[in-house]
């Protein structure tokens, strides 16, 4: 990766001198050094992951199924299909894993300027990623009047506000700074705001003077269940403010639970999926079961080829491989709210850092709108779960390419 590059870049997107050096002082581990290099069927192949669950998704019987089990506030499509989800993979010798879906996927923005830093290699086999840098930030901008033109809005949102708990002192603030300049700079008025400081006036939705018609959500309350939300969930609501993506986005695609619907091959053919689309899913999701006390004992025994997460978790909190699992922890996992899913180990990328090889663990995660790929990139790490802190690791851009060459 050329750092001066992309320093350049990040200062000029958000018109902040020293922006990028303030990200390297506090960030050390953000970025890797290196691509990710991923065979071209592989990718073609995940996306087909993403086209068929997405169809499914348009199942009205697939989503009645669903939602049976969701809060309340889930129960209303408001109509947007949610912004930047996220479709993180293992790529394995029997082809690539769906681990989760995401719908407040990290990192899309930083890594559409981590792509654009590459140093160029071995051009006469990959292909230009020219093409693509050239149309994110407009597809980006699209997307958001999309949403809320799904709502039922005429023409462009007036002002946006990208939103999380105190944004300021979130891990991935510097990725705010830039889907804000980001959105400025096609044309779309953006703030960064604390749903806190949120009001509902005359049936419109403020930031002190600042009328905001649709929030890029990126709250981990998915329910908006939180006293500090109660604003922010009254105006959604009431319709009074756009929000994407939504507590029925959450609960329709990214609930882990609906992984077992996922892989019911009969219910898949009711919903009318494709063969095709049937056979894609089950090569490709991991067999996930909700942890009850009628199955705790089975789970248990078998817990070291077994991952546990939160059925409505996120970013790896209180995720546990198995064999890592202490009797506390077990605890904790059958008190309930926990799925149990198949094992499927990291693909692995060898590099040097200082001096001295190392293999780090590697997944990938495809940004996605409306099934279509808006970018993909890897998160390289060690440890039980994708962190941000492993020197050498970190956001890696992901570089497609044929098989043969990877042979």
């Amino acid at each position: 990766m050329d750092r001066q590059l992309l320093a350049a870049a990040l200062d000029d997107e958000v018109g902040h001198v020293g922006f990028a050096a303030q990200l390297a002082a506090s960030h050390q581990t953000l970025f890797s050094n290196v691509p990710m290099f991923v065979p071209a069927d592989a990718m073609a192949e995940m996306e087909r992951v993403v086209t068929a669950i997405e169809c499914a998704a348009k199942s009205p019987d697939y989503v009645a199924t669903v939602l049976a089990r969701a809060p309340a506030i889930a129960q209303t499509d408001f109509g947007p299909l949610g912004a930047f989800m996220g479709y993180d993979f293992h790529l394995t010798p029997d082809g690539p894993k769906l681990i989760e879906v995401n719908t407040n996927a990290g990192g899309a923005f930083l890594n559409a300027f981590l792509a654009r830093a590459q140093r160029t290699c071995c051009a006469e086999i990959l292909p230009s990623t020219a093409a693509q840098e050239a149309v994110f930030d407009a597809k980006v901008a699209s997307m958001f009047v999309e949403e809320w033109r799904r709502q039922g809005r005429a023409g462009a949102p007036g002002r946006i506000a990208i939103v999380d708990d105190a944004p300021e002192q979130q891990h991935l603030y510097a990725e705010f700074e830039l889907a804000r300049a980001l959105l400025i700079g096609q044309g779309l008025d953006a703030v960064i705001a604390d749903p806190m400081d949120f009001e509902l006036r005359d049936g419109r939705l403020y930031v002190g003077d600042q009328q905001i018609d649709l929030v890029y959500n990126r709250l981990v309350d998915f329910a908006f269940e939180e006293p500090r939300h109660a604003v922010l969930r009254a105006a959604y609501l009431g319709g009074e403010v756009v929000v994407t993506p939504n507590p029925h986005i959450h609960a329709t695609l990214a609930d882990k639970r609906n992984l077992m619907e996922l892989a019911d091959a009969e219910g898949l053919k009711s919903w009318g999926l494709t063969p095709a689309q049937i056979a894609s899913l089950h090569n490709a999701l991991l067999m996930t079961t909700v942890v009850s006390a009628d199955n705790a004992d089975d789970l248990w025994r078998d817990r070291s080829a077994l991952f546990f997460k939160p059925a409505g978790g996120h970013g790896s909190k209180a995720a546990y491989r198995g064999d890592k699992v202490t009797r506390k922890v077990w605890e904790q996992i059958i008190a309930g709210g926990y799925v149990a899913q198949a094992f499927a180990a990291p693909g692995l990328r060898r590099l040097s850092e200082a001096g001295e090889p190392i293999e780090l663990k590697v997944d990938v995660r495809l940004y996605t709108y409306a099934g279509e790929v808006l970018l993909a990139a890897a998160r390289l790490y060690q440890g039980q779960t994708t962190n941000m802190r492993t020197p050498g690791g970190g956001f890696a851009p992901v570089l497609t390419v044929a098989a043969d060459v990877m042979a």
